[in-house]
C-alpha cells in the first residue's frame, strides 16, 4: 500500500545535508563542539528524521532501512575511530546492494509504487487493457527497471569516487569531520544529480512506451 502522506523536500534537504554540513565543517572545531560532540551532532538530524520517517510511513522497506543503517555505519566508524578508508567502501556498498537488490527480484513493486505516483495507472492499465498491451507494458517495465539500476551503480561508483577523493583524514579527528562535512554537502551535485538524470531517463521511456501502446497524449498520462 502506498502512503499517501509526502514528505516536506526542504526539510529533507535542510536536516540530511544542510545542517550536518554546516556542523561538521564549522562547529566539530576544537574551538567549538570538538570533533566527537560535533559529529554526534551533525549525525543526530539526519538519524532522528530517518526513525521519524519510518515511524511515520509505516513502511520498511529495503531503501529505508539501509539508509537508516549507513547513517549508522557513518557514526560507528566515526565515533569508534575506525579506519576512515571504511567510509568509502560503505557509500558505495548502499546504493550498490539497492541497485542488485532491484536487478534480481523483477517482481519488487519498486518499480509500480515509483510510476503510481506520476502517472494516472489506473486509466493507463484500462487502456492497455484494452489494447491486449499488458505484456508489452511488463516487458518495457522490466528493461526499465534495468535503467534504474543503472542509477544506483553509478551512484555507487561515485559515492566511492568521492568519499576516496575526500576523505583522507583519521576518522575522529577534527579534520575528518571537516571532510565528511564537504563530502555531505557534494553528494548532491556529484551523485545525487547524475543519478536522477539517469533515472528521468527510465521514466521518460516507460511514459514514451506507454503513449505507444496506448495512443494516450503523454501529457494526459501523468497525475495533475
Amino acid at each position: 500500500m502506498i502512503n499517501k502522506s509526502k514528505e516536506n523536500g526542504l526539510l529533507n534537504i535542510v536536516l540530511n545535508i544542510l545542517l550536518p554540513t554546516f556542523i561538521l565543517i564549522k562547529l566539530s572545531k576544537d574551538v567549538y563542539l570538538g570533533p566527537t560532540y560535533g559529529f554526534c551532532l551533525a549525525l543526530s538530524f539526519p538519524l532522528i528524521y530517518s526513525a521519524y520517517s519510518l515511524i511515520k510511513h509505516k513502511t520498511f522497506n529495503l531503501m529505508s532501512v539501509l539508509g537508516f543503517v549507513s547513517i549508522l555505519l557513518t557514526g560507528g566508524i566515526g565515533l569508534l575511530k575506525i579506519d576512515s578508508q571504511w567510509i568509502a567502501v560503505k557509500e558505495a556498498a548502499v546504493p550498490a546492494i539497492i541497485g542488485l537488490s532491484l536487478l534480481f527480484t523483477y517482481n519488487s513493486n519498486f518499480l509500480p509504487k515509483m510510476l503510481s505516483n506520476l502517472l494516472d495507472m489506473k486509466t493507463i492499465t484500462t487502456a492497455l487493457e484494452e489494447a491486449n498491451s499488458l505484456t508489452l507494458f511488463e516487458t518495457a517495465q522490466k528493461r526499465a527497471l534495468l535503467g534504474v539500476v543503472a542509477s544506483f551503480m553509478v551512484s555507487a561508483v561515485l559515492n566511492f569516487a568521492l568519499a576516496k577523493v575526500v576523505i583522507k583524514s583519521p576518522s575522529g579527528s577534527e579534520a575528518f569531520a571537516a571532510e565528511l562535512g564537504k563530502m555531505t554537502a557534494l553528494s548532491f551535485p556529484v551523485i545525487a544529480l547524475p543519478a536522477t538524470i539517469i533515472l528521468m531517463g527510465t521514466i521518460w521511456f516507460l511514459v514514451r512506451k506507454i503513449h505507444k501502446l496506448t495512443n494516450i497524449p503523454i501529457e494526459d498520462l501523468f497525475i495533475i
